[in-house]
C-alpha cells in the first residue's frame, strides 16, 4: 500500500496546482478553513503548506484573513521573458547539429500539444509547450542553465495558461512557431533557430503585459 504524502504536502500540492491551472485566479482570497475542508486535513498543516507557497511568491499570507493568490505582474513577465530569451536562444544555437533523439522528442511534444489543444485542454497544452522548450535547453548540456530554467517552470506554466485563456487564437500560432523552431533545427541552421525562438518567446511579454495592466 502506498503511503499518503504528509498533510502539509497535500495542501501545498492542491493549492499550487489550482493556482497554476487558474482554478484559483489572481486576487482570490483563500481561507484556512476552506482549504482544510477541501483537502481533508486540520488547519496546522494548511498553514505549513501556505508558508511554502508564500516563499515561492505564489500567494501572500494575511493573518486572521487567509491567503491572497498573487496576480502575475508585468515585471514578473518581463523578467521571465528576458531570462528565457538569454537561455533559450543560446540553447537553440548549441543544439545544432541537432541529434535525432532531440528532433524525435520535439516532434512528439508538438504532436501532443496539437492533440491537447484540439481537445480544449489548455493546461495540458501548456505543459507540452513547456516540455518542448525544456528539451532544447536540456540538449545544450549545461546543468546550471538547465536547473535555472527548471526553476522558472511554474511561473511559465501559469503565464502560459493565463495568456492562452485570454487569447485562445494564440495557441494555433504557438504550434506554428514551434514548427518553425523545429524546421530550423532539422535544417541545421543555428541562427534561424535562435531567430525563431526570439520571435516566439517575445510575444509573451507583449500579450501578458497587456493582460496585467
Amino acid at each position: 500500500m502506498t503511503k499518503r504524502p504528509p498533510a502539509a504536502e497535500r495542501v501545498y500540492t492542491h493549492v499550487k496546482q489550482a493556482v497554476l491551472d487558474r482554478r484559483y485566479d489572481g486576487g482570490t482570497l483563500l481561507t484556512e478553513g476552506e482549504l482544510a475542508e477541501a483537502v481533508g486535513v486540520s488547519r496546522t498543516p494548511v498553514r505549513e503548506g501556505l508558508l511554502r507557497l508564500e516563499a515561492e511568491g505564489l500567494i501572500k499570507l494575511y493573518p486572521k484573513k487567509g491567503a491572497l493568490v498573487l496576480p502575475v505582474s508585468a515585471q514578473e513577465v518581463a523578467d521571465v521573458v528576458e531570462t528565457r530569451l538569454l537561455v533559450e536562444m543560446h540553447a537553440a544555437r548549441k543544439a545544432v547539429p541537432a541529434p535525432a533523439a532531440l528532433i524525435k522528442e520535439l516532434e512528439e511534444q508538438l504532436e501532443l500539444m496539437r492533440e491537447r489543444a484540439a481537445a480544449g485542454d489548455l493546461a495540458a497544452a501548456s505543459v507540452a509547450d513547456r516540455c518542448f522548450h525544456a528539451a532544447i535547453v536540456r540538449s545544450a548540456g549545461n546543468q546550471i542553465l538547465d536547473r535555472l530554467y527548471e526553476q522558472m517552470r511554474d511561473r511559465q506554466l501559469r503565464m502560459g495558461v493565463a495568456v492562452m485563456h485570454a487569447h485562445p487564437d494564440r495557441i494555433a500560432k504557438n504550434i506554428t512557431e514551434h514548427g518553425e523552431i523545429l524546421d530550423a533545427l532539422r535544417a541545421g541552421d543555428a541562427e534561424a533557430a535562435a531567430d525563431a525562438v526570439h520571435r516566439h518567446v517575445s510575444w509573451v511579454r507583449n500579450l501578458a503585459q497587456g493582460e496585467s495592466r
